[in-house]
């Protein structure tokens, strides 16, 4: 099995998994680097700011504040236009650029761009290499695809092509475009994948609990995995998996109650009071998956449009469960 102890990478979640997320999970220990939200590549070179808006990040030397390292992450299909965003964003000195084949939305899809592109391995290859010629070699280029647009018969292609582009190492979600995010995810593919390429490739999909981390592994031989839905529902999943240690939702409620207030603090700064009961509502219905502490919360403020109401309920439920 593992010829290494085990990465855990942190998914790149559009709309959900931004720096004030990545922030409070990566605090939480346990992840050995992390993925932006895409930055949209379609018509122009983007602006120093683009980058830095999607990755604060790279102020603080491309790291969260718990020092795990931040890779940005690129979605378009402009070998040229990729490679020329990815050339300007490496003067910030990312710790990694990341290619986004995986998107499955299909707005995103429409535009070719993400799981679309998954019937063209050529055109993989072609934007794979246009992005490592245009990137010093000390930052790591990888790249992360799904299984197929609707089936997995191009997967080994795919993978075969990103590899011969140049990317260092592959992160492969177990599902198709038409699969979306539905159970359950086709781990056995992986291993078919891992067999042919010669760069690691990183399991991806369906990781909710130590078990999965384990089953995933074990189906897949993959090494390392990258922890998606799952981190958000259980903020301390990749602690937990690298301590081996069980879940217990009564001992871990208080440290997670404290991540909840750090998280609605940071969320309050950087978006409107009308928008920020939104941000927690959205992980408070992830999390309450894993603590049922956290569906009574999310019953608490699931009808609570300010900010001052949702501080209210927090002030009053929190406390009381020792954070």
């Amino acid at each position: 099995m593992p010829s290494h102890p085990p990465r855990l990478i942190l998914a790149p979640m559009e709309g959900l998994a931004d720096d004030i997320l990545r922030d409070v999970l990566t605090r939480a220990g346990g992840y050995d680097w992390c993925v932006t939200e895409f930055i949209r590549v379609s018509a122009t070179l983007l602006p120093h700011s683009a980058f830095t808006r999607t990755s604060p990040e790279l102020r603080n030397a491309s790291r969260t504040r718990a020092g795990t390292p931040v890779r940005i992450q690129f979605l378009g299909s402009d070998p040229g236009l990729l490679a020329a965003n990815a050339a300007h964003a490496a003067k910030l000195r990312p710790a990694g650029i990341d290619l986004n084949f995986g998107c499955p939305t299909p707005l995103i899809n429409r535009n070719r761009g993400g799981a679309a592109l998954l019937d063209e391995p050529e055109l993989l290859r072609r934007i794979a290499s246009a992005v490592r010629a245009a990137v010093p070699q000390e930052i790591p280029v990888t790249a992360k695809m799904r299984l197929g647009i609707a089936d997995a018969g191009k997967a080994l292609d795919c993978a075969l092509a990103l590899e011969d582009g140049g990317v260092d190492e592959l992160v492969v979600h177990a599902r198709t475009k038409t699969d979306g995010y539905r159970p359950p995810a086709r781990w056995q593919v992986l291993a078919a994948i891992r067999a042919v390429v010669g760069i690691p490739v990183i399991a991806n999909g369906e990781v909710w609990t130590v078990a999965d981390f384990h089953a995933i592994r074990e189906a897949s031989g993959c090494d390392d995995v990258m922890l998606g839905r799952g981190a958000v529902a259980d903020p301390l999943l990749a602690r937990r998996i690298k301590a081996g240690e069980a879940a217990d939702p009564s001992r871990d409620w208080n440290t997670v109650a404290a991540m909840i207030l750090d998280f609605w603090s940071q969320v309050q700064n950087k978006v409107l009071p009308t928008q920020s009961p939104g941000r927690l509502k959205q992980w408070l219905g992830l999390m309450r998956r894993s603590y049922p502490q956290a569906e009574q919360l999310f019953l608490d403020v699931r009808e609570l449009r300010t900010a001052q109401e949702v501080s209210g309920v927090l002030a009053y439920q929190l406390p009381a469960c020792g954070a």
